[in-house]
């Protein structure tokens, strides 16, 4: 599995260290408001089980798992395989995810919760690889940009392997193509 990955583009210790300087400032924003983090699945297990260690403030968690992907690419059409079971109506939200790119999922899951009535709507993401971007998305809390390339291991997969990888690399272009 390990031959696969052509490069590692995020070490485990640079991946803990965003988990922790992002936990930091939501730790601060959201002091007494008890937030509600959504994880938007499967993806973004990984990242949102290592961030709540570093928020000290309390806080709930919930999970949707949303599809748009084709392969290595996305479809264009959001499908919600799994909805929230808790209610955001007047709370503080937090969508929690690995990377985002074309920002269409990542619209439509705002537009639901909006709709929903959240109090507030934020973003926290591990990654952010904007030069794929086809509807611009509002992010307060990005731990780091990275150029174009198919990355996995650390939640992100490609037909459902390489989540288990502690780190977050470049698959070989062939394993794909």
């Amino acid at each position: 599995m390990r031959n696969d990955i052509s490069e590692v583009v995020l070490s485990e210790e640079e991946i803990q260290n965003i988990a922790e300087r992002l936990g930091r400032r939501i730790t601060e924003d959201y002091e007494g408001k008890t937030p509600i983090l959504v994880g938007l699945l499967k993806g973004s297990i990984m990242f949102m089980g290592d961030l709540i260690k570093y928020i000290d403030t309390h806080l709930e968690i919930d999970f949707m798992d949303v599809s748009s992907y084709v392969g290595t690419k996305s479809s264009g059409e959001v499908k919600i395989l799994k909805d929230l079971s808790t209610s955001v109506d007047g709370r503080h939200v937090i969508v929690v995810e690995d990377i985002i790119e074309t920002g269409t999922t990542l619209n439509s899951i705002m537009d639901l919760i909006e709709y929903r009535n959240a109090a507030s709507l934020e973003i926290v993401t591990l990654l952010d690889k904007p030069i794929n971007r086809k509807l611009e998305v509002d992010v307060k809390y990005v731990g780091t940009e990275i150029p174009d390339g198919f990355v996995v291991g650390y939640g992100l997969d490609f037909d459902e392997k390489y989540r288990n990888l502690p780190y977050i690399g470049l698959l070989k272009p062939e394993l794909y193509q």
